[in-house]
């Protein structure tokens, strides 16, 4: 797998500086600190070093609270301070799996109902949205791939509601 996501940060914090990039080396101390916060919080419960897993939930979390502050900051008539947001959520993106785009993701949700279909006998309904949700967040983990989790449900519901 090669060097942690920890590591490929600080190395490149290290290439930003030299660059004199402001803006990339803010984001990158920005994200090695949610990084050493999330360490510190799990420390309490024994093992303080963040699995690579951990660090991209970190990181998906930076990205939603991002694009939560672009809504604002939009309705708010801010396009500038939109921007700065929108680049720092393609900095984040660098160290985080590949996102599927709507057409996979989309074609993801098909084929785990029709999985999930098969495996009961008929089509899942709205009840089981859950059931779906869950299948489709394990396969992308599987995968090694990622997508928003109110657009897996979006998609999910969609799927599912006749």
């Amino acid at each position: 797998m090669g060097e942690s996501l920890e590591a490929r940060v600080k190395q490149e914090t290290i290439t930003a500086m030299k660059a004199r990039d402001g803006d990339r080396t803010t984001t990158l101390r920005l994200i090695t600190t949610a990084l050493k916060n999330k360490a510190i919080e799990k420390r309490t419960s024994g093992d303080a070093t963040l699995t690579d897993a951990e660090a991209q939930q970190v990181l998906a979390s930076m990205i939603k609270q991002r694009r939560d502050s672009i809504e604002q900051f939009t309705k708010g008539n801010r396009p500038e301070l939109a921007a700065k947001e929108l680049t720092e959520i393609g900095i984040i993106e660098e160290f985080l799996p590949k996102a599927l785009s709507e057409a996979e993701l989309r074609e993801l949700v098909g084929l785990m109902v029709s999985q999930i279909a098969e495996g009961a006998g008929q089509k899942p309904g709205p009840k089981e949205m859950g059931t779906v949700i869950k299948a489709v967040q394990a396969k992308l983990q599987t995968d090694g791939l990622r997508a928003e989790g109110r657009v897996v449900s979006e998609m999910v519901k969609a799927a599912l509601v006749p």
